[in-house]
């Protein structure tokens, strides 16, 4: 089997997050569709076997910047680099579509997120603190814009 990488539905997140641990139920349909709401988004969904497995979803934050706000990979596909397939997935379209720069958080508690951001371009340009650092945000952002 191979895998696919497509543009997905909120549905496909939904079925993703039921698999990966670290959300819990934190995020529903409802929550997606709530923050996609009125503004130019990609969901993009990596299918193992046709069946979802990992996603990618970000959305406009002005003319300039796309945020890649949410991602996940099922724990049995993450040795294969799913979720680096799908980052430069999501930052091609983001050039296609004339975006100049991508923002994204993470958290300390996902060191594997850190390091694929830091190692892939993207600089720390900010720090949400919200008491614990475990539950703080730090920012990233990678220059995408064609010269």
């Amino acid at each position: 089997m191979t895998y696919q990488f497509v543009e997905g539905t909120v549905e496909d997140i939904v079925a993703v997050l039921a698999v990966v641990p670290e959300f819990g139920n934190s995020i529903t349909a409802t929550t997606i569709a709530e923050r996609l709401a009125g503004k130019s988004a990609l969901i993009l969904v990596a299918k193992y076997d046709s069946t979802p497995i990992g996603f990618k979803v970000g959305y406009s934050l002005n003319h300039d910047e796309f945020y890649s706000w949410l991602g996940g990979v099922a724990p049995q596909h993450r040795e294969m680099k799913v979720a680096s397939q799908l980052r430069q997935l999501q930052e091609s379209w983001a050039v296609r579509h004339g975006f100049k720069a991508i923002r994204v958080k993470s958290m300390n508690q996902f060191p594997n997120m850190l390091h694929m951001l830091i190692a892939s371009g993207y600089h720390i340009c900010g720090y949400e603190n919200n008491g614990a650092t475990t539950n703080s945000k730090i920012a990233f952002i990678k220059n995408i814009a064609q010269t």
